[in-house]
């Protein structure tokens, strides 16, 4: 097992990647001092499969855990599921010492994470990540949040999980297809923080592809260091954290404009990301290599790099990307590379050069 800690004084925690965590769940609880009553949050998927370990190895330790499963899929980020949510948890007693279990991918770990920042003000919460994108990703660093029609992630709060427990053994019945989709994240480390994990990446995703035990083990505690690095200098997103964006005002305008569910997560960050490339040559001089380096490691994990836009669709995407959350003033600001593993943060983009990169179609 490997360890990784989130340093940020008294909210600091500790993410912990191996196989085998589930049922461990119940001892980590009882060591945080948590409430006895607790609720797991998950989806219908994932309830099947890990639901029933989750519960038992809580009840072992004593715990009084209620269930609440969702729908599966994005979806579920709406404000009404988080309503049915708290209702669950009040009809449950939950009081300011309980706590939440999140049991599932980016979805419920970001709704649940969101419930347990506002229900009573804020209840301690778990995060225990099902999928590759939420365990290098989405569990760590305390965004929770859920949608609106309008944009994605529009509603929100910066809330930090008293532990994190990556047990690689669930990522065994994780489909192909969402698996692959996690791969989108663990590139993007690569991209703006870790030349070395990019070129390990390069060499090694074949064993990534096979999800061979020790190279998962490696590359997702090596992902958690560095997101637990960004977060421990801005837990905010002052500054610092924005570079953990990169790809994203792209994608999930993609997310968004073709209607929530046609793509994966991690599919519509891919062709973020290669956007985002193009764009970071044109305004910061990436070497064109680099451009071509990040496209083929996107393409051998078999994930998409371009989008076919005609001039309607295109219209909807600009009008999506308007919306982001990072937008000030009316003006798109991109995280954009210099060179892999180096990127800078609010890189103003002429909206003329929006149109050609947006333009590129692909099969």
């Amino acid at each position: 097992m490997r360890i990784v800690q989130v340093p940020l004084g008294n909210r600091s925690y500790a993410i912990k990647v191996g196989g085998g965590l589930l049922s461990r769940l119940g001892a980590e609880c009882a060591q945080l001092k948590l409430g006895q009553r607790c609720a797991v949050i998950t989806d219908a998927n994932v309830g099947k499969r890990f639901a029933k370990a989750a519960l038992k190895s809580l009840a072992t330790s004593g715990f009084a855990p209620v269930l609440i499963t969702v729908p599966a899929g994005e979806k579920s980020k709406r404000l009404a599921v988080v309503e049915k949510c708290f209702d669950r948890l009040a009809a449950h007693r939950l009081e300011r010492k309980s706590f939440i279990v999140a049991l599932g991918g980016g979805v419920v770990g970001d709704l649940a994470g969101f419930v347990a920042a506002t229900y009573l003000r804020g209840v301690p919460f778990v995060q225990v990540p099902t999928t590759l994108l939420a365990q290098v990703d989405s569990s760590v660093g305390g965004k929770t949040g859920v949608n609106l029609q309008a944009g994605k992630n529009l509603v929100g709060a910066f809330y930090q999980p008293r532990l994190v427990l990556c047990d690689l053994d669930t990522l065994k019945t994780l489909p192909n297809r969402e698996y692959i989709s996690g791969l989108a994240e663990v590139i993007k480390y690569g991209v703006i923080y870790d030349a070395i994990l990019f070129s390990q990446l390069e060499r090694n995703l074949p064993k990534l592809l096979e999800r061979e035990a020790a190279t998962l083990v490696a590359v997702v505690a090596r992902c958690c260091e560095i997101k637990a690095d960004v977060v421990g200098q801005d837990e905010t997103e002052g500054g610092l954290r924005a570079i953990l964006n990169f790809g994203h005002t792209i994608g999930h305008a993609i997310e968004n404009s073709s209607g929530y569910g046609t793509f994966l997560h991690g599919e519509a960050i891919a062709i973020g990301q290669a956007a985002a490339a193009r764009l970071s040559h044109t305004v910061l001089g990436l070497p064109s290599g680099d451009v071509k380096r990040i496209e083929a490691l996107f393409l051998q994990a078999g994930l998409p790099v371009k989008l076919k836009r005609d001039a309607v669709r295109r219209k909807k995407l600009l009008a999506a990307m308007m919306l982001d959350k990072k937008v000030s003033g009316g003006e798109l600001k991109f995280v954009l590379a210099r060179k892999i593993g180096l990127v800078e943060f609010g890189c103003r983009v002429p909206a003329e050069l929006l149109g050609p990169i947006l333009d590129v179609t692909g099969p």
